[in-house]
C-alpha cells in the first residue's frame, strides 16, 4: 500500500520539476544579466542619446536644460524683490512637471595660477609677496579638489510615443520664460548631455568637456 503512494508521489516531484524547467527555458528567453555584466547603457537606463534627447530603455524621453545662476550678492533688496516677482509671474503660466538638478563640477584653476606666475617679474616687492602667498593659496586649494562650481539643470521627460518635437518645444518655452525673467538658460545638446551623465555617473573626473571623446572612460558614451 506504501509503494504505490511513494511511487505517485515521485512521479508528481518529477513532474513538476520537468514543467518548471520547460517554462524557465523557452526559446528566446534570456536570462537577467548580472549588476556585473552589464553595460554602462544597460545600467544606467539609457537606450540612446542623440541631438536633444535622451532616450531610456523603458521607453521615456528625456530633454535637458542648463539654468546658468546669477550673483544675488550684486543686487539690492529691492532688485531681488523684482525678480522674485518676475519669475513667478513667469513661470506661474507653466503646467507640465519638471526636474530640479544641481551638481558640483571641479574646476581648473591652474589658469588663474599661471597668470599669476607670470605677474611676479614685473611686481614690486610687496606685489611680490602677495602674489606668492596668493599662489601658495591656489596650490592649495587645487591640491585639495575643493574648488567646485555649482552647475543647475532641468529635466524634461514624457513617453516615447508622444513625439521629440512636442518634448522640445516644452523645453524652448521654459527657455523663454526664464530668459524673460533676466535668468540665462538653454536647451542641452548631444554632447552636452554625455557630460552631464558623466558628470552625475563619474563625479570624480575633471575637465570633462576636454576629455569626454578623447579619454577611454567606462561610462556613457555617444551610441
Amino acid at each position: 500500500m506504501l509503494l504505490p503512494i511513494v511511487m505517485l508521489l515521485l512521479c508528481l516531484i518529477g513532474g513538476g520539476a520537468v514543467l518548471f524547467y520547460l517554462k524557465t527555458n523557452k526559446p528566446g528567453s534570456k536570462t537577467p544579466l548580472k549588476s556585473s555584466e552589464q553595460t554602462a547603457q544597460q545600467f544606467v537606463n539609457v537606450q540612446d542619446i542623440r541631438e536633444n534627447f535622451l532616450y531610456t530603455q523603458d521607453g521615456w524621453l528625456l530633454c535637458y536644460l542648463r539654468i546658468f545662476p546669477i550673483s544675488l550678492d550684486l543686487l539690492s533688496s529691492s532688485e531681488k524683490k523684482l525678480l522674485i516677482n518676475k519669475l513667478t509671474a513667469e513661470l506661474s503660466s507653466i503646467r507640465f512637471p519638471f526636474k530640479f538638478l544641481a551638481v558640483s563640477r571641479p574646476v581648473d584653476i591652474s589658469p588663474l595660477i599661471s597668470e599669476l606666475v607670470t605677474a611676479i617679474p614685473t611686481a614690486d616687492s610687496k606685489q611680490k609677496e602677495l602674489l606668492r602667498q596668493e599662489i601658495a593659496e591656489m596650490n592649495t586649494l587645487a591640491l585639495s579638489g575643493e574648488v567646485v562650481e555649482r552647475q543647475f539643470y532641468l529635466i524634461l521627460w514624457q513617453q516615447q510615443e508622444n513625439g521629440e518635437r512636442d518634448l522640445l518645444e516644452k523645453a524652448k518655452r521654459l527657455v523663454q520664460h526664464f530668459e524673460d525673467g533676466q535668468v540665462q538658460a538653454h536647451v542641452l545638446k548631444q554632447h552636452e548631455i554625455v557630460q552631464l551623465c558623466n558628470l552625475v555617473n563619474n563625479p570624480s573626473f575633471i575637465h570633462l568637456e576636454d576629455s569626454i571623446f578623447s579619454a577611454n572612460i567606462p561610462v556613457l558614451k555617444e551610441v
